[in-house]
């Protein structure tokens, strides 16, 4: 492996896949609980009647986990809101935490195209992600530092002819059948390695890094949504996360790497799934009760609509066509009279929360 100098380029940053050993006992068992998780994880989901409306609340908090990881923190109340406000967004963190979840979306889009994961696609949600029309990196300089005591820990490729090939070489590694005697899993987290490592955006690396991980998985078909909570376990652990990206790059510390990723979808399958079968528990009852609260004026459509958005008002439900403007009305009042909804009032206009909703949401 070619000596490293944090203070310099990282130019030599060898191809995948490294010479370690890859496949040790521990690496083994950990593989195959996780798989097992995520494997239970993608047969629940595909057994929901309408598996995106639901799940577009998991992708959401992926989407604003995975933010929150850069520092780009938005609270529930900013973040529901704004999914309501359209191109009126002024809260710029919930902004961003959309265009997060809008770039997995076009990456998914854009993967059904041909099943390839490629420099442009990479490109294209690193764009998406920020709002942005900028491309891979051209400038100098660029540095990785400690933000506690403003120490260099890592200098990132340099020139845009080297970035280029290396994320090439990423993408044949992503792509190449010839690789596929390793565990999708364990390939997952050297791809994550090195995408950080080769750091080819002035910004918005991380994120791009980690909507690649959801994309590998349904790549892989492990996953059919991007229902994964990875980001959250990467904030609980992000001093871990950090410091074994750092003992690879200098140390050759693939295991302890490997055993992280691999454990985190592990954990993060387990956390998801309990988190959708609360939030189905809470559905079935809520539908109970709007049927007792609006008797033969009933809607599932209705119910639906409450559980992928947790705020709602009453444009949401004619938007839908769930009902006209005075009859949507009606319906929120009845339901917030009953306690299944809490109504605050916003400049003109009032927003009606799920908070039971909400606060699976937050656990």
């Amino acid at each position: 492996m070619p000596k490293f100098n944090r203070d310099l380029p990282y130019n030599k940053l060898p191809d995948l896949p490294p010479k370690n050993n890859l496949e040790t006992t521990a690496i083994f068992k950990a593989t195959i609980r996780a798989n097992k998780l995520l494997a239970e994880l993608k047969g629940y989901c595909q057994t929901l009647p309408y598996p995106h409306l639901l799940l577009n609340t998991i992708v959401l908090q992926e989407s604003k986990e995975s933010n929150a990881i850069e520092n780009i923190v938005t609270t529930q109340d900013e973040l529901y809101k704004a999914t309501l406000m359209g191109d009126a967004i002024k809260n710029q963190a919930a902004k961003e935490v959309l265009q997060y979840r809008e770039a997995i979306y076009w990456g998914i889009e854009e993967l059904q195209k041909n099943n390839l994961i490629t420099t442009n696609l990479l490109v294209g949600l690193m764009q998406r992600l920020r709002g942005s029309s900028e491309g891979i990196r051209k400038n100098t300089g660029t540095k990785l530092g400690n933000p506690s005591n403003n120490q260099i820990v890592y200098t990132p490729p340099e020139g845009e002819q080297i970035i280029r090939e290396k994320l090439s070489k990423l993408e044949v590694f992503i792509n190449d059948n010839e690789f596929s005697d390793l565990d999708p899993l364990i390939k997952m987290a050297l791809i994550h390695y090195q995408f950080e490592a080769i750091h080819p955006f002035s910004d918005g690396n991380g994120r791009t890094g980690r909507i690649i991980n959801v994309l590998y998985l349904i790549q892989q078909e492990l996953l059919g949504l991007p229902v994964l909570y990875l980001s959250h376990y990467i904030i609980q652990n992000k001093s871990d996360y950090y410091r074994l990206l750092k003992s690879v790059t200098e140390e050759n510390n693939w295991e302890e790497w490997i055993l992280f990723v691999v454990n985190g979808v592990a954990e993060t399958s387990k956390m998801t799934l309990q988190k959708i079968n609360a939030i189905l528990e809470l559905k079935a009852s809520a539908e109970i009760r709007v049927k007792e609260v609006l008797k033969s004026s009933y809607s599932k459509e209705l119910v639906d609509l409450l559980f992928s958005h947790p705020y709602i008002k009453i444009k949401v439900l004619q938007d839908y066509n769930i009902a006209k403007r005075q009859t949507a009305a009606n319906y929120l009042k009845l339901l917030a009279k009953d306690g299944m909804l809490k109504p605050i009032q916003i400049w003109k206009e009032t927003y009606y929360i799920n908070t039971k909703l909400i606060d699976i949401l937050s656990k």
